[in-house]
């Protein structure tokens, strides 16, 4: 896109917005010759370079400025997650035999609907020494404007091999700038639907590079209602509190989010769990102000009548606007698709293997409660990779860590090199 005299934007099939560091509209050939050149002062990064820790680092720390966290929770995460121990946590997980060397270029598509994503992905690409270029839609929210405007405060003391390497740019439904990104990139990062993957994918990449995608995924938590039952009241609040993070940050649209909960033991533990849960729940979601608006209500609606009308649901409650809960008719009737923000399918097991044949290869993260190690590492066993990459805490399903669906990102942004004397 360019401005033409009046300031409005027109289209220009090889143009992009430079948004970080802010360098207007360019050709997407202008915007690739600048990783052509040493940066300035000289040497290219490094893995685990140390000017791009200290900037990472410098980051994080705005990210959780109280008055920031408070305003975007989403963001003291994510500079939780950016603190100088993780950064040295995750260098320190590649040691091996081999030489460890950036990848090179990495063109990185995040999905439009999480406006962290792509800073996950970039950091820890960057933290590796790689040249990135991130695509950042023009549909991405407020959190998306305020960590452009961090990174560019960081930047301000930033060593210049930073402005020199990063890119975040913005450009409309151009085939021609894509094609141009996926001919030059090393690594293409695909985060979002599974047309969004198809569509990008239409466009070749160098014969040595390859793709990293991460498709549609569907996500569910797991309770034994006698753990529910017996824990106090205060670890149930806390749990509740939890939930509630996991699925309204980001309408439930996050594909770690839980659309279905399994409750496991006998049928009377489970109804009063359930019940007690919700409650639970509903509290949280009130105090906090949480709220859909007319149109989305009108969509839950339909959405989960809609299940009941084919057979799927039992009984269909609302707590207001926000909390819709489903009662399914049978536990392998859990819907994958999203149903509307704040919307929960409950179904009863009575134990946890029988979790095994309703697993698909779909399913991203469990979140659970009431369970053991060995008791979900034997799950993890069973399921024998058919799905569930994420078995994690209830309230930590938003939590990104370094291996995601699956993938040791670190290592994905890195080549080996053999060395032998």
């Amino acid at each position: 896109m360019r401005d033409d005299a009046s300031g409005t934007a027109r289209d220009d099939a090889s143009a992009v917005d430079v948004r970080f560091p802010a360098g207007g509209t360019v050709p997407v050939e202008v915007l690739l010759g600048q990783f052509g050149g040493e940066p300035e002062g000289g040497g290219g990064l490094r893995v685990g370079d140390e000017r791009v820790r200290e900037f990472l680092a410098a980051f994080g720390r705005r990210l959780l400025r109280p008055a920031l966290a408070r305003r975007h929770p989403e963001l003291g995460s994510l500079g939780f997650f950016l603190r100088p121990s993780e950064l040295a946590r995750t260098v320190a997980g590649l040691g091996g035999e081999h030489v460890r060397v950036p990848r090179g270029l990495i063109f990185h598509v995040p999905p439009a609907n999480v406006d962290t994503v792509f800073v996950y992905s970039w950091a820890l690409s960057a933290l590796m020494g790689n040249r990135n270029v991130v695509r950042l839609s023009h549909r991405s929210g407020t959190v998306a404007e305020t960590i452009l405007e961090t990174l560019h405060e960081a930047l301000a003391d930033a060593d210049p091999v930073i402005a020199a390497t990063q890119r975040v740019i913005s450009y409309g439904r151009s085939g021609t700038v894509t094609a141009a990104l996926s001919a030059a990139c090393d690594l293409r990062v695909v985060w979002g639907g599974d047309g969004a993957v198809r569509e990008i994918r239409r466009h070749a990449l160098a014969p040595h590079a390859r793709d990293l995608t991460f498709p549609d995924r569907s996500s569910f938590a797991v309770v034994r209602a006698a753990a529910w039952l017996c824990a106090p009241r205060a670890a149930r609040v806390t749990v509740a509190e939890g939930f509630v993070n996991d699925t309204y940050w980001f309408d439930q649209a996050a594909c770690s989010s839980p659309r279905t909960v399994f409750w496991v033991g006998s049928e009377g533990d489970c109804d009063a769990a359930r019940a007690d849960f919700t409650d639970h729940v509903a509290r949280v979601v009130t105090v906090r102000g949480w709220g859909v608006d007319a149109a989305m209500a009108v969509e839950k609606r339909v959405s989960t009548y809609g299940l009941a009308a084919d057979g799927l649901a039992e009984s269909v409650e609302f707590h207001g606007n926000a909390l819709a809960v489903v009662h399914l008719s049978a536990a392998a009737a859990a819907p994958r698709r999203w149903l509307g923000a704040g919307t929960f399918a409950h179904a009863r097991l009575g134990a946890l293997g029988e979790l095994v044949p309703l697993v698909e290869r779909r399913d991203q993260t469990m979140t659970h409660f009431g369970f053991g190690q060995d008791e979900l590492e034997e799950l993890a066993r069973g399921l024998a990779g058919r799905g569930v990459d994420r078995m994690v805490p209830v309230g930590s399903a938003l939590s990104f860590h370094r291996v995601w669906d699956g993938v040791d990102l670190p290592a994905e942004f890195t080549r080996l090199v053999t060395v032998i004397r």
